[in-house]
């Protein structure tokens, strides 16, 4: 008689196409009220060049080559401890997008094996309401683990970076709290 495996003994199936092959990626969501404008905070961010004079952990950005008028392919250097990792991504701006501008991120090289972001910048009665997604999953176990237990603090003062960013460039701002959306899988 054929073996049979018990339901409960069976790998289950994933629940939908992020899950195919990403089992160990990283998520967060980020969501702040920021009292700037949308676009100045979509020209903070489409800014890369000038990441290193203020976000932690960045010591080199540049755009390696443009696309067309909004596509761009970015590399930057970031580190931390032992850690030291160059990549590079596909940017796609989008300062007309219906609901406010984006900006979305995709790894193209380097050390992930997926690499995702996507901010937006939508109109909200005390400036601008951001929100922040991003995804990721180094090719090494080790570097994943390690990130990962430090992660949500990590996007947390990046997108505060962001924000005192825009102070020093537009003045000060009236924030409310951020409220984190933080999930591991």
């Amino acid at each position: 008689m054929p073996a049979m495996i018990s339901p409960v003994c069976a790998p289950r199936a994933p629940r939908s196409p992020l899950e195919l092959g990403h089992l160990s990626a990283t998520r967060h969501s980020e969501r702040r009220v920021v009292a700037f404008t949308p676009l100045q905070l979509f020209e903070l961010v489409a800014d890369v060049p000038r990441y290193p004079e203020f976000l932690p952990w960045c010591h080199a950005g540049r755009i390696r080559r443009r696309e067309g008028p909004n596509v761009q392919i970015a590399e930057l250097a970031i580190g931390f401890g032992p850690f030291h990792e160059k990549f590079a991504s596909r940017v796609v701006l989008a300062p007309d997008a219906i609901g406010g501008p984006r900006i979305d991120t995709t790894g193209i090289e380097g050390p992930f094996r997926r690499l995702v972001s996507r901010w937006t910048f939508q109109p909200h009665p005390d400036g601008c309401l951001i929100d922040f997604e991003l995804e990721f999953d180094f090719r090494s176990i080790l570097l994943q683990q390690t990130v990962r237990l430090l992660f949500a603090e990590a996007v947390k003062r990046m997108v505060s970076a962001f924000e005192a960013r825009a102070k020093d460039l537009y003045g000060k701002s009236s924030a409310r709290p951020a409220t984190p959306i933080s999930s591991t899988r």
